[in-house]
């Protein structure tokens, strides 16, 4: 979780990625008609931290907007993006959304976002070496991802099968169950992931 990036007097400021997180996960529950008990049943993820997270107290980590993600139907690369501007065809390096779980150790860019009538994103995933991130469900079952390691080392497993990646090698599967990324080291792992709708 991230901490508010600025303090005025003893108040601290939310990041602004996390209130518009906040209000987004908020409008969803909303549209849906659920309250924060019925939500917590359905994710799995406690009450006291969706209410925070609605309320931009606290920054989610990958794995609490992962769940919440599987719930209501769609993926973290558009849910990120619906708290964005309008995509642009064209997305400029320093324009690319850039989230961080600093807990987790892990940093993920959205090269390229969703956009209206394309099924494919890509997206740059960064870990530090150590960083293990367990995903008990994809937000979408059966989505496509092929996972291109760019540096260092990664190990994917998915299906209970454990897949050791090295610099250059690509992991392509359909994604049904649990899935876990980790970093054993002894460097970072940097990996493109192009995430692909059914």
């Amino acid at each position: 979780m991230k901490q508010s990036e600025t303090v005025r007097g003893s108040v601290p400021v939310p990041d602004p990625v996390d209130v518009r997180i906040g209000a987004r996960l908020a409008e969803l529950r909303a549209e849906r008609g659920w309250s924060l008990g019925e939500l917590a049943e359905r994710s799995g993820v406690s009450r006291s931290t969706l209410s925070r997270a609605e309320r931009a107290e606290i920054s989610p980590t990958a794995s609490v907007l992962n769940r919440l993600c599987a719930v209501y139907g769609r993926t973290m690369s558009r849910l990120l993006g619906e708290v964005e501007a309008e995509p642009a065809p064209l997305v400029r390096a320093g324009e690319q959304p850039l989230w961080e779980d600093r807990a987790a150790g892990f940093v993920r860019r959205s090269v390229s976002p969703p956009h209206a009538g394309l099924r494919g994103e890509l997206v740059e995933g960064r870990l530090t070496a150590g960083a293990d991130i367990a995903y008990d469900r994809p937000p979408v079952p059966g989505l496509e991802q092929h996972i291109w390691v760019l540096e260092g080392t990664l190990e994917v497993t998915a299906q209970d099968t454990v897949h050791r990646l090295a610099t250059g090698d690509c992991l392509r599967l359909r994604v049904w169950g649990p899935t876990r990324f980790r970093c054993a080291g002894p460097a970072d792992a940097r990996y493109v992931l192009a995430v692909v709708l059914p």
